[in-house]
């Protein structure tokens, strides 16, 4: 019964942020998000405490349920498990070693590289994040691709899609991350969650306090090791009778498959009532403590905003960071690239960043108008944000928002090479920043305002000089307030009779 309620739960958590990641038809309801903010890295970074304390509570109570019902990552590497079981390993396995200098190591540099500014390394090692990339740049595409071949059979009810490459670097890493844990799911099961895993093994740890613990009864084993095959984290030494807490993700497998019925998941309270209790008590506050102390000292940092030398995106030019960032300090302490807002953007102008950052906000999202223009009122991508790097801002707040201000080449405009006129950047500004005024031989030329410029990119997206636009968007290192904008009202007339 706990094996199936464990699969039935971690089936529909997986399905729903899979379909999330992969739906560009928008047929889920936007507040799915909530599945992404129920992740803990994203809960911690994002000060989510009451998230982060709920998962504490039940890893302490029930054991790591967290690993095997809500992290994507965990029930991917259960799939991969299942379709290459049958495949015969030549690799050798490691079921019987701990990796216990690894896996501190790993969770001790990523949390000093966090807290130094470098938020790269936790957003390759946070599982979901990088199933969201996984997700992405991987299934995505694929899901696309048989979307296309269907439309082509079913024209009437399915739309043929645009297949593009998002970004090769953040493709790359996401193929990588995909095919390492692949091989190590193929030759030792999850030893990803109990090796390089930071979440793994934190919640490891707390699982040898927990409350409820899968047990082994001495008497009624026979040491026959079908739970130790069919561990899926390697956890059971079955000849000594003995599990390995801090590696069990309570699946419920051994349960499942032992006919003796020699494993059970019931309380496992002291026994020995000479236990200092006062040092479980301590132990228990310091990592509290640790799990907290991260949260408040970044949002601290997060307020702390100064100016910053950022690699360009081109020649003089600074990157665009998305609505919602304030500036690109703050989304270069909070993102973990897990790709959601570049899947979910309707407009598909926030990209992956390769360099435009410099190297510790590569794989971030930044802001590119070669396939589109930032719509007016959408504020999407601050909603679905797991870890307030894009904090959410309503549609009022986002017509004042200034991401980057407008620039204008005159030299390179077809009013000045070609003398004709052209007025597409006008017409595609929704605040008028760009105005189209008298030139001469009545020709009109771009006059723009750059106090009322929001940046979305409108007037770069449809200026048709090539290879260099004759107006673009500079990208504001700090998001400024844009000032109010007057609407133009036309005047209704009232005809009387027909109009020819």
């Amino acid at each position: 019964m706990f094996k199936k309620l464990r699969v039935a739960i971690s089936s529909a958590v997986f399905c729903l942020l899979t379909f999330y990641f992969l739906d560009f038809a928008e047929i889920l309801p936007v507040e799915f998000h909530a599945l992404g903010h129920i992740q803990f890295v994203p809960a911690l970074i994002s000060g989510a405490v009451a998230i982060v304390i709920c998962i504490v509570l039940f890893t302490l109570l029930f054991g790591r349920i967290y690993c095997s019902t809500i992290c994507p990552m965990g029930f991917l590497q259960d799939v991969i498990r299942r379709i290459a079981s049958p495949i015969p390993c030549p690799l050798p396995k490691a079921d019987k070693l701990k990796f216990t200098i690894l896996r501190w190591s790993v969770l001790a540099i990523t949390i000093i590289l966090f807290l130094s500014g470098f938020t790269l390394a936790a957003g390759i090692m946070d599982p979901y994040s990088a199933y969201g990339r996984i997700a992405v740049h991987i299934l995505k595409p694929v899901y696309m691709f048989m979307n296309n071949n269907v439309a082509s059979v079913l024209d009437h009810t399915f739309y043929k899609v645009e297949i593009v490459m998002l970004g090769t670097f953040s493709f790359t890493v996401a193929l990588l991350s995909f095919v390492i844990i692949s091989v190590l799911v193929w030759t030792n099961g999850r030893i990803y969650c109990n090796t390089l895993c930071p979440v793994g093994t934190i919640l490891g740890f707390l699982n040898k306090f927990s409350i409820f613990k899968i047990k082994i009864k001495t008497d009624e084993c026979t040491s026959c090791g079908i739970c130790a095959k069919k561990c899926k984290a390697s956890c059971i030494d079955a000849l000594a009778k003995t599990i390995d807490y801090t590696k069990c993700v309570s699946c419920f497998n051994c349960m499942n498959y032992c006919h003796r019925g020699a494993t059970s998941w019931e309380p496992s309270w002291p026994k020995n009532t000479d236990v200092d209790k006062s040092k479980r008590k301590f132990l228990l506050t310091g990592l509290t403590t640790i799990a907290t102390v991260p949260v408040f000292a970044h949002v601290g940092a997060v307020g702390a905003v100064g100016a910053q030398n950022l690699v360009p995106l081109q020649p003089q030019r600074v990157p665009i960071s998305p609505p919602g960032a304030g500036s690109a300090e703050h989304l270069l302490k909070n993102c973990t690239s897990c790709h959601l807002c570049v899947s979910k953007c309707p407009s598909k102008v926030l990209l992956p960043a390769f360099m435009e950052y410099g190297i510790s906000g590569m794989m971030m999202p930044v802001m590119n108008f070669e396939r589109g223009f930032c719509n007016f009122d959408c504020t999407l991508c601050t909603q679905v944000c797991p870890s307030h790097a894009l904090t959410p801002i309503t549609k009022e707040q986002k017509h004042l928002l200034q991401v980057g201000k407008v620039v204008f080449i005159p030299e390179l405009c077809v009013v000045h090479t070609d003398g004709t006129s052209c007025g597409a950047c006008s017409e595609h500004c929704p605040t008028q920043a760009v105005k189209m005024v008298p030139h001469k031989n009545g020709v009109t030329k771009p006059f723009i305002d750059v106090d009322i410029c929001v940046g979305c990119g409108g007037c770069e997206f449809i200026c048709p000089v090539r290879p260099q636009k004759a107006i673009y968007v500079e990208g504001n290192k700090v998001h400024k307030q844009a000032n109010p904008f007057d609407v133009e009202k036309t005047e209704e007339k009232e005809i009387m009779d027909f109009g020819f």
